[in-house]
């Protein structure tokens, strides 16, 4: 008798990179209602400016102006992808904004090359879960606030004398992220970040980063520790 061969359960197929940007898409237009609205102006302009200069350039010319028609038109897909996704990134963070964590979630998919972060914070204050998160990148160190000013202050400071020890030479930014007035809202924190002045070279971020490190507290947060489940340490 023939062995029976075992069938193995293949694994399911990943979605399409066209029903990915519709899932995208619809994920986006639950929490922005002007995502269509965007998506029509960044594709009209576009084409709209490809051709009038077309007929401005070259009029009477049916060939070229087509041409010029074909560029407008993937130039206005390329803006409407730009507007996607970044309509997209701004509702995929209007989601967590406000929850213990959301800063490091930004640190963590957001930033840029060239900065040295982590997704877990500094300090961590276990009975109003606010918390102090640091970067380190060509513009120095930058220490993030999650929570109002008035109680991240005192972490704010101490983390600052932390740095301070390395010299005066390094600068020193401090983002607030929370429920202030001119706190920077989450979506918009990456990009606070690249705005800063470069101070530092490449070679001296890897070393103040690893300085920092060895400097951390004797009780530091463990790699992986969720921060809405943080509590203070008892003595």
């Amino acid at each position: 008798m023939a062995r029976s061969k075992d069938k193995t359960p293949r694994p399911p197929k990943k979605p399409g990179r066209m029903n990915q940007m519709w899932q995208v898409f619809q994920m986006t237009r639950r929490y922005d209602s002007n995502i269509v609205l965007f998506m029509i102006l960044a594709f009209l302009v576009p084409l709209a400016i490809s051709l009038g200069l077309a007929f401005l350039l070259t009029p009477g010319s049916g060939w070229t102006i087509a041409l010029w028609a074909v560029a407008g038109v993937l130039g206005g897909v390329l803006a409407m992808l730009i507007v996607l996704g970044r309509r997209a990134e701004k509702a995929a963070y209007s989601q967590i904004e406000g929850q213990p964590g959301a800063v490091g979630a930004v640190l963590r998919s957001s930033l840029k090359r060239g900065w040295i972060a982590s997704e877990m914070p500094v300090a961590v204050n276990g009975k109003t879960q606010d918390a102090i998160y640091r970067a380190v990148g060509r513009g120095g160190v930058v220490l993030i606030s999650e929570g109002p000013r008035t109680r991240t202050a005192r972490m704010l400071d101490e983390e600052r004398r932390i740095v301070t020890r390395l010299g005066n030479n390094i600068a020193i930014t401090v983002v607030s992220v929370g429920p202030d007035e001119d706190a920077v809202p989450l979506h918009k924190l990456a990009r606070r970040l690249t705005k800063i002045k470069t101070t530092l070279t490449k070679a001296e971020v890897l070393a103040v980063s690893r300085r920092l490190d060895s400097m951390a507290r004797k009780a530091p947060i463990p790699k992986g520790v969720d921060p809405t489940k943080a509590r203070p340490q008892r003595k």
